[in-house]
């Protein structure tokens, strides 16, 4: 595995550590409300919903973290994960917002790339 490609990945692991924080942890607060361009009342309507959204955030994040420290021989599970997020980018961009689809999904292709690269 190459040194770009796990700096890729690690990336893409710490952009869904961060949604998991703000869906979890900031859903109704400022940053949260600022962030997702929701209404306090949204917010609070929503919260539960978040939450269990951000878990999944944070599973993607687990997971790709769990690639890293198996090295090279998980190049097909880091693959998968990876594929996971540019799905899930696709889905937020098609029903959510288009910017989904460049915080998210394109890390992941760029990290997908330099896996298949490195192979």
């Amino acid at each position: 595995m190459s040194l770009a490609a796990d700096i890729a990945t690690g990336l893409v692991a710490l952009i869904h550590v961060y949604i998991l924080v703000l869906e979890m942890f900031l859903w109704d607060k400022p940053r949260g409300l600022r962030v997702f361009g929701m209404s306090a009342q949204v917010a609070a309507a929503s919260k539960v919903l978040a939450k269990n959204q951000g878990l999944y955030n944070g599973f993607l994040a687990a997971g790709l973290a769990w690639t890293l420290w198996l090295g090279p021989s998980a190049d097909a599970v880091r693959l998968l994960f990876l594929d996971f997020v540019v799905l899930a980018g696709i889905y937020g961009a098609a029903t959510a917002t288009r910017r989904i689809l460049y915080v998210q999904a394109l890390p992941a292709v760029v990290a997908i790339v330099l896996v298949m690269l490195a192979r």
